[in-house]
């Protein structure tokens, strides 16, 4: 390998720290120094140093401990068991009317929150006995939790997008409006498939007979009490950035305010509630950006040896085309998704891949959209598999690791089916941030 190609050891390097059990940020942090060191001598540090400054000062960023708190808070409310009971009394008695209520349950709590670990663990502790008890099939049972919990990643406010639009260069505001109908369209395919695997075989998820009927008045007034309050604050939260009211972060803000008074209203809130919920948030959030600062550096040293434009020239000379390279692309983050978490996958490909996608004619939005259906594959394809592991920790001993992996085969297909979908009719992901804002 000649010394032009030496910035592509990067990628070696910092995959073969993270399977190595190193964790994520001092690997990308150590093969940022280790090189930078090598290309740029005493002079790495200054860079890195600024490269890490300007994480630190991004307002934007901000945003990410206030979506964390809010949606730890939510966890801590009991919103789940209101929602879970609401909306299961009017589909449970339809064929796989329990797997429907997960979907739809999942699919308003990662707007309410999108922390997936989260939602997998609450909204498998609640769905999950009751499949199990009534029959259902486990791999529909187990992966209608792992998926549905999943959608967290796309559907706003999700943290991902927020981390996203500053290593992309990207608005977060744009990237959050554009994020709504994928989101929605991946709900909606899980939602039709279990419907018709059910219809066709009604044994994998037999209707419940509800021990005790309700009125529609009855109906109404427990859904009004489940649902409302976390669609309003959803609304309140997505409501003021697409009207333009409210930045991002303090859409967020708003959310965290929102997500308290909930668990005021629900009397969920005391001092030992409070004090889990800050130490989580800071935890989560440290995480995060230690890791964001690290990919940070990573990426600078790795452009800054040229690897960036030597990436580009190699792509560009494959000839296979502008959608040729963008599957590509794809197919590079799919795999990646099976080794590697996804802040890793975002601060390793996304400051490569944008720059070429850009000059190759794509809008930016739309690949980003993209980028982020496709990590959201990674909760649920092994040996990685977040989602996975998350649910393992509750399942009953009944449950072993082929039900797991069994279980999220169908919806790694189903997700890749809507990537499809976002591909061929690019519409979906630009309609509204078009309409909204004219972009």
């Amino acid at each position: 390998m000649g010394g032009e190609y030496f910035p592509l050891l990067m990628f070696v390097g910092v995959i073969i720290g993270i399977l190595a059990g190193f964790p994520v940020a001092f690997s990308l942090l150590g093969i940022a120094l280790i090189f930078g060191i090598s290309g740029f001598g005493d002079a790495v540090s200054a860079m890195l140093i600024r490269r890490i400054l300007n994480v630190a000062m991004n307002y934007v960023l901000a945003a990410v401990p206030f979506f964390v708190f809010m949606g730890v808070m939510l966890e801590r409310s009991g919103v789940a068991e209101r929602l879970f009971e609401a909306v299961q009394m009017w589909v449970g008695r339809l064929k796989g009317g329990l797997a429907i209520s997960t979907i739809i349950m999942c699919t308003i709590f990662a707007a309410a929150t999108g922390i997936i670990g989260a939602s997998v663990v609450i909204i498998g502790l609640l769905a999950l006995p009751a499949m199990l008890k009534h029959k259902y099939q486990k791999e529909l049972a187990l992966g209608c939790i792992i998926a549905g919990g999943s959608l967290g990643t796309i559907i706003p406010p999700s943290v991902v997008t927020v981390v996203y639009g500053p290593i992309a260069g990207l608005s977060v505001g744009r990237l959050l409006m554009a994020t709504i109908m994928p989101g929605f369209l991946l709900a909606a395919i899980y939602l039709i498939y279990v419907a018709l695997r059910c219809q066709m075989k009604p044994e994998l998820g037999p209707p419940v007979i509800l021990e005790h009927h309700k009125s529609i008045k009855e109906k109404l007034v427990i859904s009004a009490g489940a649902l409302v309050p976390p669609i309003v604050l959803v609304v309140a939260v997505l409501g003021s950035i697409i009207a333009g009211l409210a930045a991002p972060t303090e859409a967020a803000a708003l959310g965290a305010f929102g997500s308290t008074m909930l668990c005021i209203a629900y009397r969920k809130l005391n001092w030992k509630v409070l004090k889990e919920v800050v130490f989580e948030t800071i935890k989560l959030t440290s995480m995060i950006m230690l890791v964001l600062a690290a990919g940070t550096a990573y990426s600078g040293v790795f452009l800054g040896l040229g690897g960036g434009r030597l990436l580009e020239s190699i792509m560009l000379g494959w000839n296979v085309g502008p959608w040729g390279l963008l599957i590509i692309f794809m197919f590079i983050i799919f795999i990646a998704g099976f080794l590697l978490d996804w802040i890793s996958v975002l601060l390793i490909f996304v400051p490569v891949f944008t720059p070429i996608v850009v000059k190759l004619g794509f809008n930016p939005i739309w690949f980003s959209v993209l980028v982020i259906m496709m990590i959201q594959t990674s909760y649920l394809t092994p040996p990685m598999a977040p989602g996975i592991f998350y649910i393992k920790g509750i399942c009953p001993p009944e449950i072993k690791d082929p039900h797991l992996f069994r279980s999220v085969i169908p919806f790694v297909v189903l997700q890749l089916v809507g990537i499809v979908l976002v591909m061929i009719f690019p519409e979906i992901v630009l309609w509204l941030p078009e309409k909204i804002i004219g972009y």
